[in-house]
């Protein structure tokens, strides 16, 4: 059996993660200061918890039938960003949280999480699997 081509994404993201928390944490603080230095980093953190959460349940849902994995794709994506925003609002009741660094960090994270995800599918992470057709049930 091959292993789970949305985890392999995840492991192969994982080692820029302390790297993009890092920059994060010292682009936001010397810009506008450690509080929101530390926003930016808690963001690239949750992205990365999040992308690793969908991994997750991509994968055991892919094992279950197409329709599941449909339905863990589209109903996780909602889950998801309902999360974040949830995250934002309960981290800005703490006095020091920016929800503007948080936000500066959170979208580009993500747009760059999907492209590199994109180029390691285009570079052939996952062409081993394929889909075996369906035997129609109770049909005939």
């Amino acid at each position: 059996m091959t292993p789970d081509p949305e985890r392999q994404l995840v492991r192969r993201a994982a080692p820029f993660v302390p790297i993009a928390a890092g920059a994060a944490l010292l682009i936001g603080g010397l810009a506008a200061g450690w509080s929101a230095g530390w926003s930016a980093a808690i963001g690239i953190l949750l992205v990365a918890a999040n992308a690793a959460l969908n991994a997750e349940l991509l994968a055991r849902t892919a094992r279950i039938s197409l329709v599941a994995y449909s339905v863990g794709v589209m109903g996780g994506f909602v889950v998801r960003l309902g999360a974040i925003l949830a995250a934002m609002f309960g981290l800005n009741q703490l006095a020091w949280f920016s929800p503007l660094a948080f936000g500066l960090a959170v979208i580009p994270a993500t747009v760059l999480l999907l492209g590199y995800e994109m180029a390691l599918l285009a570079r052939g992470l996952g062409a081993e699997l394929r889909v075996p057709p369906q035997e129609a049930h109770g049909r005939g």
